[in-house]
């Protein structure tokens, strides 16, 4: 008996302490601590206003990044828009600073010879001047089917008769450029200066209307035609100032 009755008291004294242990001030505030934390998140994700919130607030957010990305794209592509404008117009003016110097240059440009060597050609026929002597102007008269006319620029050969290159004698622009029944191939050019240059009785001819040719370029090579036939391969020269025929002689010297 005297055993049963220890055994139950140190029962009671285990039950007692465990009791106490759960009832002390420190646990009951800790428990009620964790009861208070989980009961105030379950009320707040209850209300209704809650989640509308929080994915306004990420909407937010992403806007925000969304409109940043894209002013950073916008600043890019704004100075690469402007950096091809500069680019753009610094080429225009370096162009157009070309075609003035060009342009200036062809002006003041003097009248060469149509042929690469002026020493390794004679004018076999030349320009007919009502001024000239009797004999200088029989000299320059052309005959064609038993026509006679007066001989509207000068023709120029080799002495061996021999073809050679014709070249364009300003800087200007092909304003013709075909074939002639009677005249041969013919290529005239207009230059900047009011004159203008024909080339007659030539063959082979490398360029076309529309083109920009510059002084000494090759056009062509000397040729036949039927007007003139009896001075076989030469080139006939015509020049015009101020759509006045001229005499090219005056404006030419060999060099």
């Amino acid at each position: 008996m005297s055993e049963q009755n220890q055994n139950s008291k140190n029962n009671k004294s285990t039950t007692s302490s465990s009791t106490n242990s759960t009832n002390t001030p420190e646990a009951q505030k800790l428990s009620g601590a964790q009861a208070v934390q989980t009961s105030g998140w379950r009320k707040l994700l209850a209300k209704k206003w809650v989640f509308p919130t929080v994915y306004i607030a990420a909407a937010a957010i992403i806007l925000t990044l969304v409109w940043v990305y894209q002013g950073t794209q916008l600043d890019k592509q704004t100075s690469t828009t402007a950096h091809e404008t500069v680019s753009e117009s610094t080429t225009d003016v370096t162009n157009e600073t070309k075609e003035q110097a060009e342009e200036m240059v062809a002006n003041n440009e003097s009248l060469g010879w149509p042929v690469e060597d002026a020493q390794a050609i004679n004018v076999v026929k030349g320009f007919y001047d009502e001024k000239a002597s009797e004999e200088e102007r029989i000299a320059a008269t052309v005959e064609y089917n038993q026509t006679f006319s007066p001989n509207t620029g000068i023709d120029i050969a080799r002495e061996d008769k021999q073809g050679f290159d014709v070249l364009a004698a300003m800087t200007g622009t092909v304003a013709r450029a075909e074939q002639h029944p009677i005249m041969g191939s013919v290529v005239e050019i207009e230059h900047p200066n009011g004159m203008k240059t024909v080339y007659q009785s030539v063959a082979d001819v490398t360029v076309k209307k529309g083109d920009a040719v510059k002084k000494g370029e090759k056009i062509a090579t000397a040729g036949r035609s039927e007007m003139e036939k009896d001075l076989d391969v030469h080139v006939h020269f015509e020049l015009y100032e101020n759509n006045q025929l001229v005499n090219p002689t005056s404006y030419l010297s060999k060099n």
